[in-house]
């Protein structure tokens, strides 16, 4: 089977969802070509396991002190460029296309007759996940990136056909530095940052942000992105301070790290993460910085980790069988197996 993987490149998460499904992918012998969009191609990083892929422009979101900037939004999408690429996207020989919400890729297989299934965070929301108007979100959700099978994910099923997160197992050996505390708001300016730490001198801050060599001041380290120094960090902390993205905090409930989270303003797929988060027990919520709220926080015990079953190896035999088994069916076959990993089966 060969399958073009697109892939929405304007947050880490999905990224980092592709990094788990590539090898996956491979193993169950399907082959690959990956495209990204939404972030310029000099801004990628750690891409070493999507071998020769494309990258188009793509459409993104303006987000900036914290929020989504809607105007600019609007002014900096293309939408019309995004339409072009899709037409002019060749699928001859795809058997396959697979969106992880990203929309030249899933446009040009609705528009080419060719099949497709998503595989994102975004598509669960598709179905009445607490915290949205689900009938307004999917309608939206399929405007942007459609697919004609959707594979959603998310920390809990509701009884609807979303699997447990795909994410990779740690990289590093979990361990517990009691006064650190890993930061990631890449919205929110370096000067706010540091303005929020700087003060909280009984706690180191690991601030991860766009710069390209790491510096500290006082209490506070910044550090340039880098997956494997990101990784090292998260296994290290006490928590994490970030906004309401599935992805990183997949990573720190499957570590047992607390998790202190703002989610971004004016954007719903957030804002509903941070209902179910609050709904589950399983993270501090705070609309805005709230330093009485984030003193509480880091005196909080830490958590059991969440375990999670072999999602990727699962999906990519799923594919890899031509998709044949309903998404209803591989979801409680794969919570039933996450049941199993919790009590050690």
């Amino acid at each position: 089977m060969r399958v073009l993987y697109g892939v929405q490149a304007t947050g880490n998460g999905h990224i980092t969802r592709a990094r788990v499904m590539a090898p996956a992918l491979k193993a169950a012998g399907v082959d690959v070509d990956y495209l990204f969009s939404g972030r310029p191609a000099d801004q990628l990083f750690n891409m070493e396991p999507f071998g020769d892929y494309q990258t188009r422009e793509g459409l993104t979101f303006v987000q900036r002190d914290g929020q989504v900037k809607v105007w600019d939004t609007l002014r900096k999408n293309n939408v019309l460029r995004c339409w072009r690429d899709a037409k002019a996207l060749d699928l001859s020989g795809y058997d396959l296309v697979i969106t992880d919400f990203e929309p030249v890729t899933a446009w040009a297989a609705k528009r080419k007759g060719v099949r497709s299934v998503g595989i994102a965070h975004q598509y669960a929301l598709c179905y009445p996940i607490p915290g949205h108007n689900h009938h307004v979100l999917s309608r939206l959700i399929q405007l942007f990136a459609p697919a004609k099978t959707a594979i959603g994910v998310h920390w809990h099923h509701y009884d609807y056909p979303v699997l447990p997160p795909l994410i990779q197992p740690p990289l590093f050996e979990p361990s517990l530095e009691q006064d650190k505390v890993l930061v990631y708001l890449p919205v929110n300016p370096i000067e706010e940052l540091e303005a929020r730490f700087a003060g909280i001198s009984d706690y180191r801050f690991y601030i991860y942000c766009a710069i390209d060599e790491p510096y500290q001041r006082d209490n506070l380290y910044f550090m340039p992105f880098s997956r494997e120094g990101f990784q090292r960090d998260l296994s290290s902390c006490n928590g994490v301070v970030t906004n309401c993205g599935f992805g990183l905090i997949s990573e720190a409930l499957q570590l047992g790290k607390k998790i202190f989270s703002m989610p971004v303003k004016g954007q719903v797929e957030q804002q509903s993460n941070a209902h179910v988060l609050d709904e589950l027990g399983l993270a501090t919520i705070a609309k805005d910085f709230d330093k009485e709220l984030l003193f509480d926080w880091l005196e909080l015990p830490q958590p059991e980790p969440r375990l999670n079953p072999d999602v990727a190896g699962q999906l990519a035999q799923w594919i890899a069988c031509g998709c044949g088994e309903s998404a209803d069916v591989l979801a409680k076959r794969l919570w039933k197996n996450e049941a199993d990993v919790e009590v050690g089966v």
